[in-house]
């Protein structure tokens, strides 16, 4: 009797992790191609409407990838669990540092513009630290830290405005300079509409592939990596960070192989930023969030390393000629992302 209840559990356990696998599988299909979507569509904008690819990466494309780690964040915090909602923004920003930047580097050089190197890494850094100093000063993240990381947020976005109206007024003289059409304006106008609903419809349903299929990876690897007793922390930081920054892996790798490398890092930079004042920033105005500051159990070393990763990231494009992250700099930062890995997952089994 117990034998065949045990053969039956064993039974429903495999099929479970089929499922699961299956799930996964299909995950990665819907990532990949909305991704390769995405990326076009993006690009795609950023050329009709004259708008630089830096500044679409660090916003249509980094707010759409960064919307997974929105949703299980804010969702996380509404629960109360905290250690899934911090660690999934801490893991999520070391891992897109440190190992999509990183594996972009080795395929490609990543030309990386002024304005990116000496005030967007920058910008990553110092909020970086701020979160960091938030949940030391507070235990917490509290109403009033999120009113500080939208104050932020805001700021943020202002700067991407100008930033936009100038690379939109280069590329219209740009434009006029070069436009010897003979087409009349009721055909242009024709034209135009029709190419951007193609823009938009392939936007659109690149992005909706991509938060599906990643909400399609992380449930299926959280079952899984739950029936092994990690806990919500590392799975937080690990498991769901990864599933979480699928988008910005798979589009940042199709961005730099298309050779849209400012798309690439853009998309990295600025979801990080997103997923520090807007999601975090979101998620404690709606419930206060618990900040363990244990050195061992909590997320100092994580928060650090965080910071870390845009400062490394800094150095290695800074300290080159042609101010680009070549293959040496990402072989550094996964080297670096290895050492944390493997750091996160010893001390949650042998602590």
């Amino acid at each position: 009797m117990n034998l065949n209840l045990l053969t039956i559990s064993a039974s429903m356990d495999f099929w479970g992790i089929a499922a699961q696998a299956s799930l996964l599988i299909v995950g990665f299909v819907m990532l990949i191609k909305g991704a390769d979507w995405f990326v076009d569509g993006a690009s795609m904008i950023a050329r009709k409407f004259g708008i630089p690819q830096i500044v679409i990466g660090l916003t249509i494309v980094a707010f759409g990838t960064s919307a997974p780690e929105a949703a299980i964040s804010i969702t996380s915090a509404v629960k109360g669990s905290a250690g899934l909602a911090i660690g999934n923004i801490l893991g999520s920003n070391i891992m897109n540092i440190f190992l999509i930047l990183g594996l972009c580097a080795l395929f490609t050089p990543l030309a990386v513009q002024k304005n990116t190197l000496y005030i967007e890494i920058p910008f990553v850094i110092v909020i970086s630290s701020a979160l960091m100093v938030m949940g030391v000063v507070g235990k917490q993240l509290g109403w009033i830290d999120g009113l500080i990381l939208w104050l932020l947020f805001i700021i943020f976005f202002v700067y991407l405005i100008i930033l936009s109206k100038k690379g939109k007024g280069a590329m219209q003289e740009l434009e006029e300079n070069n436009s010897d059409t003979q087409d009349s304006q009721e055909n242009k106008n024709e034209k135009k509409s029709v190419a951007i609903a193609k823009m938009l419809g392939k936007l659109a349903v690149g992005i909706a592939l991509v938060i599906l299929g990643s909400q399609a990876v992380v449930n299926g690897a959280k079952t899984i990596a739950s029936g092994f007793g990690m806990s919500e922390s590392l799975i937080g930081l690990t498991i769901v960070a990864f599933g979480t920054s699928l988008p910005e892996l798979v589009t940042s790798m199709s961005a730099a192989k298309k050779g849209e490398a400012d798309l690439a890092i853009g998309n990295i930079v600025g979801s990080n930023i997103f997923n520090i004042l807007f999601v975090l920033g979101t998620s404690s105005l709606i419930s206060s969030i618990a900040f363990d500051t244990d050195w061992v159990s909590g997320f100092m070393i994580d928060n650090i390393v965080a910071i870390a990763a845009a400062a490394v990231l800094f150095l290695c494009i800074f300290l080159t000629k042609d101010k680009k992250l070549k293959r040496i700099g990402g072989i550094t930062m996964l080297a670096l992302y290895a050492g944390y890995f493997g750091w996160i997952v010893a001390k949650d089994f042998i602590w």
